[in-house]
């Protein structure tokens, strides 16, 4: 019997946001695939970049998206930056040099 493999989903703007917002959840621990005793430390610069990333993104498609795409980057980044806060117990925000540079 000859494996296959997956199926490859559809390139969306929901796939796009959903795979960021599944970076940011495992770099802040709270989604672990395995043993419980095997998982890594949350890294706060990490989930920091995937949530700018979403941030990124909004900005540049504003006034581009159907009312759906919008309803699901802005609750996303809302849920993520919350997330953020209560795992790190700061705010999610680039300092004032990285802002600079975008």
């Amino acid at each position: 019997m000859a494996l296959h493999p997956p199926a490859v989903p559809p390139a969306t703007f929901e796939f796009l946001v959903l795979s960021l917002r599944a970076q940011a959840e495992i770099q802040m621990g709270l989604i672990h695939f395995g043993p419980p005793s095997d998982k890594p430390e949350p890294q706060p610069a990490l989930a920091r970049h995937a949530i700018d990333m979403l941030t990124l993104i909004a900005g540049k498609t504003k006034g581009n998206l159907t009312l759906d795409e919008q309803r699901l980057i802005d609750n996303t980044l809302t849920e993520m930056r919350f997330h953020y806060v209560r795992v790190f117990g700061q705010p999610a925000v680039a300092d004032s040099n990285e802002a600079a540079k975008g």
